[in-house]
């Protein structure tokens, strides 16, 4: 924000979302609808969840609505109710913005898991790395790219020195089960020390503390090196790669909307930003 503070558009904003979710009956209507198993619900089902009328529950939502907050869409004779992506990013940045934490120093993950091991990365790793990497772009929440490098590409792709790979402790230790990677923004020397950092970890084992072993490793190594900015681009629909990224220092700067196609939908990234201490 610099000297200036808080920019009066953002303040305007800020307060109109923070209205919106004055209401406590809203503020359960959105954790309602962003916690559904499908990721939506219709209208009628939420008034029955929240013990309120069908007509209520209605008018609520359509504030919701009106702030950006769900989207409603008809389906037959149902009013059906989604969460904005965005807001799963937009919500913690304004609070940041709000409580003047955006200049945090960077931290890191905190509960590291005790049978995850993260060492460098090498070349004979790199097709297991691949396999990951295709795992990552099946699910289309991971990255723009429709088809897997070849190694010789990832290989060249990544930084020395800022490749790092995940394996688990016990019987199977040699199999590699994720990784994490930094690729130069620019060939410039001016932004030898900006890096664009990625992580996958192996389908199966996703939610048990391996992404964050290696974010850790990455960030702590980056600071280490001489890195002064770490920046990466996420769907905002990937609600726990935002998380994890968020706890080791990174700071939204922008949601960008629509700013690619991947399978010939637009599709937007939220991008983060996470400054050395001393940067």
């Amino acid at each position: 924000m610099g000297a200036d503070g808080l920019p009066a558009d953002a303040a305007t904003t800020y307060a109109a979302w923070f209205a919106t979710l004055a209401d406590p009956t809203r503020v359960r209507l959105l954790h309602a609808v962003a916690t559904a198993p499908r990721g939506s619900v219709r209208v009628g089902d939420l008034a029955r969840e929240l013990g309120i009328s069908q007509s209520t529950c209605s008018h609520h939502v359509r504030h919701l609505a009106e702030a950006g907050f769900v989207a409603v869409d008809k389906v037959g004779t149902s009013s059906v109710v989604s969460v904005n992506p965005a807001c799963c990013t937009g919500l913690p940045h304004a609070a940041d913005a709000v409580m003047g934490t955006l200049s945090t120093p960077p931290c890191c993950p905190e509960d590291l898991p005790t049978d995850v091991t993260t060492r460098a990365m090498t070349d004979t790793d790199l097709p297991r790395v691949r396999e990951i990497y295709a795992e990552g772009v099946a699910t289309r929440l991971a990255t723009f790219e429709t088809e897997v490098p070849p190694v010789a590409a990832l290989r060249e792709r990544w930084l020395p020195g800022h490749r790092w790979v995940a394996v688990l402790d016990g019987p199977r230790s040699s199999e590699v089960v994720g990784f994490t990677a930094v690729s130069p923004t620019s060939t410039r020397e001016c932004y030898a020390g900006v890096g664009e950092s990625t992580v996958y970890v192996a389908e199966g084992l996703r939610g048990r503390g391996v992404g964050k072993a290696l974010v850790h490793r990455q960030v702590t190594e980056a600071d280490a090196a001489g890195l002064w900015t770490l920046q990466i681009s996420i769907f905002p629909e990937n609600r726990a790669s935002l998380a994890l990224h968020r706890a080791a220092g990174y700071r939204t700067l922008a949601v960008r909307s629509r700013i690619a196609r991947l399978d010939g939908e637009w599709r937007d990234t939220v991008l983060l930003e996470r400054r050395r201490e001393d940067a």
